[in-house]
């Protein structure tokens, strides 16, 4: 049981549930029993792991846009 004060330790969240919990955040939307239970789960290295790939996939992705649009309007 989580939160029985008997010293156990919560089983960690996979990459999955990490991802999840990193794109809902990065939209600004969340359930509070979802945050709650990922306090719990997610330790702050999985947190900062998945934040720093998410942006870099979101930076990426912004990047190959205006590329693409830059090539077609000058073409």
């Amino acid at each position: 049981m989580i939160g029985s004060g008997r010293g156990e330790t919560p089983k960690k969240a996979g990459p999955l549930r990490v991802a999840k919990a990193v794109f809902w955040s990065f939209l600004g939307i969340r359930r509070r029993a979802e945050h709650e239970a990922d306090i719990v789960n997610l330790t702050p290295v999985q947190v900062i792991v998945a934040g720093v790939i998410g942006a870099a996939l979101v930076v990426g992705t912004l990047v190959f846009i205006v590329k693409l649009v830059l090539s077609r309007a000058t073409a």
